[in-house]
């Protein structure tokens, strides 16, 4: 793979991960909050809390992508987006059936990291 691909696989990565604070913060409200109220968070103030705060790691994560491209960044997003999968098949184990995939498109984002963090420095 060229330094360009990889460079556009991590681009990829970090449009994925500021889209999701954006969109997250925009819908915290809506969609945001729907979700966790559906996963068992029955505080709001609770609900929002943890909705702005996996926004606030979505940004650190999507800005060290680009700006600081290394193994232990690659490392790092590939452990929260596990963590995340995990905690969200634990809370709305039918987001894995959803039709539009949101956990399933975990699995190619692991694998892009995986390819990045793996790649020679």
């Amino acid at each position: 793979m060229t330094h360009s691909e990889l460079r556009w696989l991590r681009y990829s990565l970090v449009f994925v991960w500021l889209a999701t604070a954006v969109v997250s913060v925009w819908e915290l409200h809506g969609q945001s909050r729907a979700l966790l109220l559906a996963g068992g968070v029955t505080d709001v103030r609770m609900a929002n809390t943890l909705t702005l705060a996996g926004a606030v790691l979505d940004v650190v994560l999507g800005l060290l992508l680009l700006l600081k491209p290394v193994r232990r960044v690659y490392g790092l997003a590939l452990l929260v987006m596990l963590c995340m999968t995990v905690v969200a098949s634990a809370m709305v184990p039918a987001l894995w059936l959803h039709p539009l995939g949101p956990l399933t498109k975990n699995l190619p984002i692991a694998a892009v990291l995986w390819v990045l963090m793996r790649r020679p420095a």
